[in-house]
C-alpha cells in the first residue's frame, strides 16, 4: 500500500546561523571592530587571564598525575576560548552545569585554585572529602553544580534549574555544558525538548571538540552540524568558532539575554578541538591522525590568537604577557605546595556522610581496617 507524503522536511538555508561559523578575530588576530562587544581593556584582560590560568594549571596537572602524585586529570587545553568565553557572558546570579572541562570556568567564577587543588589531591581539604573523581570541583557560592562523570546527566538538572528559577521569580540563567558525545545521549533529547516546549531560561553550550574519546564527530550524529539539532526543539542554534574567545562571548552573551528575557532557551555549538587526550587514562594516537591536532596547535591556538589581538589593540604588551603568567604560575605552583602534604580525608568520614549513627558492623570494620599495616591501605589515613 502507498503512503501518501504530505511534505518533505525543508532544508535549512545556506546563512543558517547554525550551520555557519560565527567568527569575530581570525587567526590572524584581525576583527572587524563593529563585531567587538565593548567589554573595555580590564574585562578583556580578566578573560585572557582566565584562558591562560586553565593553560598552566592543566600543564602542572596533567604532569603531576604521570608522576604520579595525583591519579587523574582531564585537561582543557586548546579549549580555553570556549570555556571563558561562555563563562565570562553570564552574571553572578547566574548557575553553571558542567561537563567534564569547565573547571577553569569554577576558577573564573571565583573558585579558589587552592580549593580545586584540593579536589584533586581529594584531600582533608576538599570540601568533598574526596568523594569525587578528580576534577569534579562544586561551588555553592559560584553557582557551579558539581559535574557528573555520566554522559549528559546534567542537562535535564540544567533544565529542570532552569525552570525552577522561573517559578521562583528569580531571572537567573542556567548555562549547561556538553560535548559532542552527549548529543547522542537520551538525556540530550529530554532536556532540549522540555527546555523548548516551556521555553525554559537555558542555554546549552556544547564544546565541539570532534572526538567523544575515540569516536569521532563524523560518526557522532548525521545532521550537518550540533547547533542544527535545536531546530527540532523549536529554538535557536547558533554555531560559532570556539577558538574564538570574542566570538564565544558574543554568541553566549545573546543567548543568555534572549534567555533572560523569556524567549527561551539555544543551542551553541562551539566547533573546537581536543588537542590533548580525553583524559589520562587515554592515548589519542591510538584512534587519531597527530598530524591534524599539531595543525590546530600551530595555527589555530585560542590564546595565541587572543594574545594577538589583544596586543594589536594596545591593551596587551609584551612585558605585561610575561609578568601576567609569571604570576599565574606562581599561584598555581604555590597552591600545588601548600595543598599537597595535606592529610588524607579521615576514613571514617565515607561511613559517616552516609549515616546518623554509625552501623555496629560497621564500626567494627572500620576498627579493622585501622589496624592494617599503612601500606596496605594506600597511605589513607584512619
Amino acid at each position: 500500500m502507498a503512503i501518501a507524503v504530505r511534505g518533505a522536511v525543508a532544508e535549512p538555508s545556506a546563512d543558517d546561523p547554525a550551520l555557519g561559523l560565527r567568527q569575530v578575530v581570525d587567526e590572524k588576530g584581525t576583527a572587524d571592530p563593529a563585531l567587538v562587544p565593548q567589554l573595555g581593556a580590564r574585562r578583556w584582560l580578566e578573560i585572557y587571564a582566565g584562558m591562560l590560568t586553565i593553560r598552566i594549571m592543566d600543564e602542572r596537572l596533567f604532569a603531576m598525575q604521570r608522576q604520579g602524585r595525583i591519579g587523574f586529570y582531564g585537561e582543557a587545553r586548546g579549549q580555553e576560548a570556549a570555556v571563558i568565553g561562555s563563562a565570562a557572558a553570564i552574571e553572578e546570579r547566574d548557575w553553571v552545569l558542567p561537563a567534564l572541562r569547565e573547571a577553569g570556568a569554577a576558577i573564573f567564577r571565583g573558585l579558589p585554585l587552592r580549593s580545586y587543588i584540593a579536589q584533586i589531591f581529594g584531600n582533608a581539604n576538599d570540601v568533598n572529602l574526596g568523594h569525587q573523581l578528580p576534577c569534579h570541583p562544586g561551588t555553592r557560592a559560584s553557582h557551579y553544580v558539581t559535574m557528573s562523570s555520566c554522559i549528559g546527566t546534567q542537562l535535564p538538572h540544567a533544565t529542570g534549574m532552569a525552570m525552577a528559577a522561573r517559578m521562583k521569580g528569580d531571572d537567573a540563567v542556567v548555562l549547561g555544558y556538553l560535548g559532542d558525545g552527549a548529543s547522542s545521549e537520551a538525556d540530550f533529547h529530554v532536556a532540549l525538548n522540555f527546555a523548548g516546549v516551556f521555553k525554559a531560561p537555558v542555554v546549552f553550550v556544547c564544546q565541539n571538540n570532534q572526538w567523544g574519546i575515540s569516536t569521532p564527530v563524523s560518526v557522532q550524529t548525521a545532521a550537518k552540524s550540533i547547533a542544527i539539532k535545536a531546530r527540532a526543539y523549536g529554538f535557536p542554534g547558533v554555531r560559532v568558532d570556539g577558538n574564538d574567545v570574542v566570538a564565544v562571548y558574543s554568541a553566549v552573551r545573546e543567548a543568555v539575554e534572549r534567555a533572560r528575557r523569556g524567549d527561551g532557551p539555544t543551542l551553541v555549538e562551539a566547533l573546537t578541538y581536543r588537542v590533548g587526550p580525553h583524559s589520562t587514562s587515554d592515548d589519542p594516537s591510538r584512534y587519531r591522525d597527530e598530524s591534524i591536532t599539531a595543525d590546530w596547535v600551530s595555527r589555530r591556538d585560542p590564546i595565541a590568537r587572543f594574545k594577538r589581538w589583544l596586543t594589536g589593540q594596545g591593551v596587551l604588551t609584551e612585558e605585561r604577557d610575561q609578568a601576567l603568567r609569571g604570576a599565574i604560575d606562581t599561584d598555581v605552583r604555590d597552591s600545588i605546595a601548600a595543598e599537597e602534604p595535606v592529610a588524607s580525608v579521615p576514613l571514617h568520614t565515607m561511613i559517616e556522610q552516609v549515616f546518623a549513627e554509625v552501623p555496629a558492623f560497621l564500626e567494627e570494620e572500620l576498627a579493622a581496617i585501622a589496624n592494617l599495616p599503612r601500606q596496605k591501605l594506600g597511605g589513607v589515613h584512619q
